[in-house]
């Protein structure tokens, strides 16, 4: 998921506020593929999530303006308007039915929306910043990492010497490290 950092989602939200059409299109151009994902999660149906993603930008489009910072990072305000509509749906179309407050309850929280909009934010970071490492460096910290192999056993599966392999992991993990500050 690519979508632009908090700040310029933030003064999207606040352009939007302003009525800026413009920055309402580039808000919905950046941040609709995660939401509407979202929403196919929650409401399990393609043409109600597409329903419920267009309630959400009615409602971004009226309220940009309670949009508050301190509060939540952007893409947490988004994603709790998007599982608020998602719920609102299911609750429109079973009201009676027993088990939609349970099917309600099983959905994930605000909390863990928050959490897994910045873990996909760190994943997007960390393969970007994987990609700049050399071939060599890449598949040594793969290796080491997903297999748990020891540098002896990187030597054996990369045919290369002892402390070739122990300096692509070095640093591998020097530039990664390096990277992943710069998109902190």
């Amino acid at each position: 998921m690519t979508y632009p950092p908090p700040d310029t989602l933030a003064s999207q939200l606040a352009a939007c506020a302003r009525g800026d059409d413009r920055a309402f299109a580039k808000l919905y151009r950046a941040t609709s593929p995660h939401l509407y994902a979202q929403l196919l999660r929650i409401v399990r149906q393609e043409a109600a999530a597409q329903d419920c993603l267009q309630q959400v930008y009615l409602r971004v489009w009226q309220a940009a303006g309670r949009y508050d910072a301190s509060r939540a990072q952007p893409m947490t305000w988004l994603s709790t308007l998007a599982r608020n509509a998602g719920i609102d749906w299911l609750r429109r179309q079973r009201p009676n039915a027993p088990d939609s407050e349970a099917l309600i309850e099983a959905l994930p929280s605000e909390d863990d929306i928050e959490h897994a909009s910045d873990m996909a934010g760190q994943a997007e970071s960390l393969n970007a910043c994987l990609d700049e490492l050399t071939s060599q460096q890449r598949q040594a910290l793969e290796l080491a990492y997903f297999e748990g192999m020891t540098h002896h056993e990187l030597a054996q599966q990369l045919t290369a010497p002892l402390g070739t392999v122990k300096s692509w992991v070095r640093r591998g993990l020097e530039r990664l490290k390096a990277c992943m500050t710069r998109f902190a």
